[in-house]
């Protein structure tokens, strides 16, 4: 019986993504940007992508794992955007992902990648004037030691690797990548990359071109 209900629910997932591609093809502008890991955040103008693990995720362009091929041809893409979605993957899990994005990137598309960075989250756990009521603050839950405020980092929401710039910067050039900008929160000389980080605690970021 439950191998039943997987099947049914595969094949209903299956059309549901063909009738979502098929919705992005008709509505495609002139420049093709996807919005990946979006979760709740909604950009209009964009194609927000999600595995829908939120239950209350009220609007998504289209469901997909993203850990599997991406469903666009090479080259077609202008501009990619994530936050806080990098540290939810394996080091392989990354670099497959980091691939299909060079794959399907344009010549003069950008990727924008947002992230914490294990460099402020190392500053606070050695930081001899912070205490629990400290570290509770940073993480919004109560915690009461050190080693917990950085276990809980590592581990929690579904957490497998978290980076700083000399980290992240190894780990794109390694998936072929060469144009690597550091950049500020919420700056860009991009318009549509300006002002798009959600998250204050997104303080790891790099544009990344061909």
């Amino acid at each position: 019986m439950n191998l039943i209900k997987s099947i049914a629910g595969n094949i209903r997932l299956f059309f549901l993504q063909q009738k979502q591609l098929n919705e992005i093809k008709k509505k495609q502008n002139a420049k093709v940007m996807l919005h990946l890991g979006c979760g709740r955040n909604y950009f209009d103008g964009w194609i927000n992508i999600d595995n829908n693990s939120y239950n209350d995720i009220q609007k998504l362009d289209l469901h997909w794992d993203l850990r599997k091929k991406l469903p666009f041809k090479d080259n077609s893409v202008d501009f990619i955007y994530n936050e806080h979605f990098f540290e939810h993957f394996s080091i392989e899990e990354s670099l497959r992902l980091l691939h299909e994005f060079k794959r399907i990137l344009n010549p003069q598309g950008v990727i924008r990648i947002s992230m914490p960075d294990l460099d402020d989250i190392v500053k606070v756990y050695l930081n001899p004037d912070y205490g629990p009521a400290d570290f509770s603050a940073v993480m919004g839950t109560e915690l009461v030691t050190r080693a917990e405020f950085l276990n809980v980092y590592f581990r929690w929401w579904g957490h497998q690797w978290l980076y700083n710039w000399e980290e992240f910067e190894r780990r794109l050039k390694d998936a072929g990548f060469s144009k690597i900008k550091k950049c500020a929160r919420s700056i860009s000389e991009y318009k549509e990359l300006n002002n798009i980080e959600q998250r204050t605690d997104s303080r790891l970021i790099a544009e990344v071109c061909k």
